[in-house]
């Protein structure tokens, strides 16, 4: 291999993305910031009647010219964001992919990745371009490629900075599922889970923190982009670490039933369809194991826990920033759909868990041993 594996922009272009990155902070915090204290102290008091809903808080702030410098700074800092990490991957993606090959043809790979023809993404999934990556996850311009996944990894130090978890020291690259890890073991403190499902995986740094936190367990992650799946399976022989990662459709696996004693994702599932998040917590009762804990994370935005102004910003981005099912997961009851999969009322559960600043919707569901 020529370089590390992964994500390595140089000097040059890490100040490029810090500056975006801090761009999007400016507008995540300063601009909401004011954009919320002129609908609160001023378009509602002189509203006729103050608004009942988010259509009603909708119609007030955007007519508004600091609501329409917002819309504006947050669609442009997403297309610099895209910008910024296309030029290391542009410069570093022949070596990635040469590093990929040997990884993954190598003799002593520890664990394997399994790719399937077969697999068939249904329209509106397939057809969108989830944060408006240009290409979405599923693009491929070489044998081997894993350009779309390089790119996504290299916005995840962005975003958390953009979203004010940047500050202080550095967190790990699987520090959301070292996270998620924590929260099984308050959950299902008896639980020695002897395998781990990662639906959901993407670029598979999550799922590195599952063997990490769990060694003795054999764990596998999956994913319907293919460049993501190659890529996570990079990263984990790179890092010397056995995982199996396999192409395929969390609603529709091809595992036996009853396989798993762990399944996680992190925030795959507003990113999918309502008929997908039915189907993905069916399977997942299928495939965990008597006395098996089932325990997804996600995005907060429930719209109950978030004042008018805020669930105008959401729908924006679900109206034009790449999150069309944002709004369509946040509306579910996902302790009832957890109920509706199989899981007994008493087992089932939807609640919040907090990491330093963020706050993180948590649910799932325990099967009775």
């Amino acid at each position: 291999m020529k370089e590390k594996f992964g994500f390595a922009p140089n000097t040059d272009e890490a100040s490029r993305q810090a500056f975006v990155a801090s761009l999007k902070k400016f507008v995540n915090f300063d601009v909401e910031a004011q954009l919320a204290d002129l609908f609160d102290n001023q378009l509602v008091s002189a509203a006729n009647s103050p608004p009942a809903n988010r259509d009603e808080a909708a119609a007030l702030l955007e007519p508004h010219p600091l609501y329409q410098l917002w819309s504006s700074l947050t669609f442009h800092s997403q297309n610099l964001m895209w910008d910024a990490v296309q030029t290391t991957t542009d410069r570093t993606i022949e070596d990635q992919v040469e590093s990929y090959r040997a990884l993954s043809q190598s003799p002593d790979c520890k664990g394997s990745v399994s790719l399937s023809d077969k697999l068939c993404v249904k329209a509106p999934v397939a057809t969108t371009e989830i944060h408006r990556q240009p290409g979405g996850y599923w693009r491929e311009k070489r044998s081997d490629d894993i350009e779309a996944a390089l790119n996504y990894s290299g916005t995840v130090d962005l975003y958390r900075n953009a979203k004010g978890m940047g500050m202080g020291a550095k967190p790990s690259a699987d520090a959301i599922g070292q996270f998620v890890a924590a929260i099984a073991r308050k959950y299902a403190p008896d639980l020695e889970p002897r395998s781990v499902l990662d639906m959901g995986c993407g670029t598979g740094e999550q799922t590195l923190a599952y063997k990490r936190a769990f060694p003795d367990a054999n764990v596998t992650g999956i994913d319907v982009a293919r460049p993501f799946i190659r890529f996570a399976h990079g990263l984990a022989e790179s890092e010397g670490m056995a995982i199996d990662f396999a192409e395929m459709d969390a609603g529709a696996t091809a595992f036996d039933d009853e396989s798993f004693d762990l399944i996680v994702s992190i925030i795959m599932f507003h990113e999918t369809t309502k008929a997908q998040v039915h189907d993905i917590m069916r399977e997942c009762w299928r495939l965990i194991r008597p006395g098996g804990l089932v325990l997804h994370l996600d995005v907060p935005y429930q719209p109950d826990r978030m004042p008018l102004v805020k669930q105008v910003t959401n729908n924006w981005q679900v109206r034009h920033n790449g999150e069309p099912f944002w709004s369509g997961f946040a509306d579910l009851d996902m302790k009832e759909e957890a109920i509706k999969a199989g899981f007994a009322p008493d087992s089932a559960f939807a609640t919040y868990e907090g990491q330093g600043p963020a706050i993180y919707h948590f649910f799932g569901g325990r099967k009775p041993s």
